[in-house]
């Protein structure tokens, strides 16, 4: 029996609660690595459905684009992600369509809204939006935004050449489920197990490399 590796337990006071977080409260996941970044994607994309939104927030080489490799796994996505810094928006097909934005030349949100983005987000697919910052305006991540009224915000910082630790936020009902959704995922993956059922052997990064790519 191993013991759960600690860079994927959820914050404590997520892990043990009993009712499910409610809008701005919050988890912290801690990576080592670009391929547990991807991993920890993985987690949140087999829980993800349509009409989700996921907006994703950090400093260039946060492993934004690492974290959406990894959702696109867990949806299903069988082809290289990459972050889509000039065409400003990828589509994939999975178990449901993966809208992959990448805001980094957007300058405010009436250029997502003009752009027709806003139709994605609450669309039949699942919407991953890198730079989702660029989007909002300065100091309010809600008042004046192009999101829903439901969505999943996760900001990745740095702690070291490889670590990563990745705080996510909720906003409306249906964000609340998906951070309880991931902590439940996150823990589960954790749980020991006995040595002879096997451990859960799937590579979850796929044929993805890297982490964000700088824009040039």
């Amino acid at each position: 029996m191993s013991a759960p590796s600690p860079s994927f337990l959820p914050h404590p006071t997520n892990a043990t609660s009993q009712e499910p977080p409610q809008t701005g409260s919050a988890l912290t996941l801690r990576s080592r690595s670009a391929d547990e970044t991807r991993r920890l994607g993985d987690l949140l994309g087999r829980v993800l459905a349509a009409g989700d939104v996921v907006l994703l927030s950090g400093a260039l080489g946060a492993g934004k684009t690492a974290f959406t490799q990894g959702i696109a796994v867990g949806l299903g996505v069988r082809v290289t992600v990459n972050s889509p810094t000039f065409t400003l928006l990828k589509e994939y097909a999975g178990r449901l369509p993966l809208y992959h934005f990448d805001l980094y030349r957007i300058d405010n949100a009436d250029e997502v809204l003009s752009l027709g983005f806003a139709e994605y987000f609450e669309g039949n697919g699942v919407s991953v939006i890198e730079w989702a910052e660029r989007a909002e305006v300065a100091g309010d991540n809600d008042a004046g935004s192009p999101w829903p009224e439901s969505w999943l915000r996760i900001n990745l910082r740095a702690t070291g050449r490889q670590s990563r630790e990745l705080t996510i936020t909720a906003h409306g009902a249906r964000g609340a489920e998906l951070v309880a959704a991931f902590a439940q995922a996150t823990a589960r993956r954790n749980a020991p197990r006995d040595a002879t059922s096997g451990a859960d052997a799937r590579n979850a990064n796929g044929s993805a490399s890297g982490e964000d790519t700088p824009p040039c």
